[in-house]
């Protein structure tokens, strides 16, 4: 690890182009402009995703069950896209040009919204035509398709502040993810708690365009610090793409899987220390062979980020465990509040999707005492300088979801039972004596989860792909919410089509005191448990990538 006298900083320059120095740029100073710009698009997207099966089922008439599934289906498809957004950027724009044009598309997605199609009033006077319906999915995905550019960039960007190679910067930049999610959670709050009521009690339309104008403020802030920033140097002419090259690795490996390991080039064995004799070679690194047709071998560098990449697959693929209970909270928790006494103060009744607040809020909270009193006490026990590793923060969390859908399941079977005691089966629409304070607890696991699992799956895919491909590591992170979210709406759809829809006993009946929510909150407790030990397993075996100069 670097020492914290170097006044030049590797790797980086400054906004003029020349290296950036560690005095003047990047670090907290830097890091806050760029917090600042992503606590607006949280804002942004919390503005119409916390409430959003409000307003489907609502103004635009869904089921209950198509209604959530609409709601898982785009927020599956806004944190996949990144994969496609962090690809322009590592390849092409970069990062700060990426973020700068996915906040202006952004913008234009929800003055659409605002402006042509949310009702000014939450009553349904009549059904809303297809043209409506149609103009309000286009911009729908269209905030989508600004997330993809956004979303992956602005966090590794703002990790980007931090130099790894400096023992100080590298304690600091995990702090960072910390008050990062911190940070964003305050937004999250302030929209939950202010913009939903807007939207439920005022108007959609207002609701809608708050948050625009949020967007068009930290774009200028943004901006606005490009001379404190540092950003990656740009790659020289003669230099190959980081996705040619890595790609070359797959292709060259597969030509030369018939080669025998004793046609390995000697230079590039020894350049690569990790590679300790030829028996041990790996399917990729049969890439370090001199092929019979002359083309030149893969350098040792190549063979090791793209196994890097590979490696990465497991560890996301038991993540989707985690993901698909996550979705449930803009969706059934939500719905759930509905049916229950929302006064939780004489003469204070709160809109359901306000409940949200409660995660971030817990998260805000238990930030503080992560990060000030369990991060030291971890560094003295187990002396890692982040306090515990980032797979054993991502299964705690996985643990702690778990717990969270058996909690979940457990009050809703107590809603169910109390609906039935007051004769309030086939009276959907009067709300039942059961307190929302009962939906507290689950709210607040989830954030706990959250704090652990969702800031260490960040910090990880960050820091274990090669780092050229930052933004591809935070997509990486995202995507896999994003295919969990796909995976709850198949798997609502294929439980509400096996279990009759609304004209039968379905699990997502549009009457919850018909539905059975408490069955598919214990089918999630298993799905989380059966993830959380293939992810203790195939966590036993991983190795972390060593960072140069660390």
């Amino acid at each position: 690890m670097a020492n914290s006298g170097e006044e030049r900083v590797i790797d980086a320059v400054d906004h003029r182009g020349f290296d950036a120095r560690r005095s003047n740029t990047g670090r907290r100073r830097a890091a806050w402009f760029i917090i600042g710009v992503e606590v607006a698009e949280r804002f942004a997207h919390y503005g119409i995703g916390s409430n959003l099966i409000s307003y489907l089922t609502g103004p635009l008439g869904q089921s209950t069950a198509v209604a959530a599934a609409n709601v898982n289906a785009w927020s599956g498809i806004s944190t996949i896209l990144p994969v496609l957004g962090a690809f322009v950027a590592d390849a092409f724009l970069g990062r700060y040009r990426t973020i700068i044009i996915a906040s202006l598309i952004y913008g234009l997605a929800f003055l659409t919204s605002s402006a042509f199609m949310i009702p000014n009033t939450t009553e349904v006077t009549s059904s809303p035509s297809s043209f409506v319906n149609a103009l309000f999915f286009f911009s729908l995905y269209l905030v989508a398709i600004g997330q993809s550019g956004h979303k992956p960039c602005v966090q590794a960007f703002g990790a980007d502040q931090f130099d790894e190679k400096n023992l100080q910067e590298y304690r600091d930049r995990s702090s960072f993810f910390n008050w990062w999610y911190f940070s964003i959670c305050a937004g999250i709050s302030l929209v939950i708690l202010v913009v939903v009521y807007i939207q439920e009690y005022v108007s959609w339309a207002l609701g809608f365009g708050i948050p625009c104008v949020f967007m068009v403020i930290s774009l200028v802030l943004f901006v606005l610090g490009r001379r404190l920033y540092r950003y990656s140097k740009r790659r020289q002419v003669e230099e190959t793409n980081p996705f040619t090259r890595i790609g070359r690795v797959f292709l060259l490996a597969f030509k030369n899987q018939r080669l025998s390991s004793s046609e390995l080039c000697i230079a590039e064995l020894e350049a690569n220390p990790s590679q300790d004799s030829p028996e041990e070679l790996s399917f990729l690194n049969k890439a370090l062979l001199v092929p019979n047709d002359g083309e030149m071998s893969c350098k040792s560098r190549d063979v090791e980020d793209a196994t890097a990449l590979v490696k990465l697959i497991p560890v996301w693929l038991t993540t989707l465990s985690y993901a698909i209970p996550y979705a449930q909270y803009m969706t059934f928790f939500t719905k759930q509040g509905v049916t229950m006494e929302r006064t939780i103060f004489p003469g204070v009744m709160i809109p359901p999707a306000s409940l949200q607040a409660l995660i971030s809020l817990s998260i805000i909270v238990f930030v503080l005492i992560y990060d000030r009193v369990l991060v030291p006490m971890g560094k003295s026990i187990t002396k890692d300088p982040c306090g515990i590793t980032t797979l054993k923060r991502i299964g705690t969390g996985m643990v702690i979801a778990t717990l969270t859908m058996v909690v979940a399941a457990l009050v809703e079977s107590k809603r169910l039972k109390t609906a039935k005691e007051h004769g309030l089966i086939d009276q959907p629409n009067i709300t039942g004596p059961m307190s929302i304070w009962w939906l507290f607890p689950q709210y607040i696991l989830l954030g706990l989860a959250d704090l652990h699992t969702l800031v260490g799956m960040q910090e990880f895919f960050y820091s274990q792909v090669p780092t050229e491909l930052r933004s591809i590591g935070m997509a990486l992170y995202l995507s896999a919410l994003g295919v969990g979210s796909l995976l709850s709406s198949l798997l609502i759809s294929l439980i509400d089509l096996t279990t009759g829809g609304d004209a039968g006993d379905s699990w997502f009946n549009s009457n919850l005191n018909r539905a059975h929510l408490d069955y598919f909150y214990y089918l999630l407790a298993v799905v989380s448990a059966v993830g959380f030990f293939t992810f203790l397993f195939i966590s036993r075996s991983y190795t972390y990538r060593r960072v140069d100069g660390v």
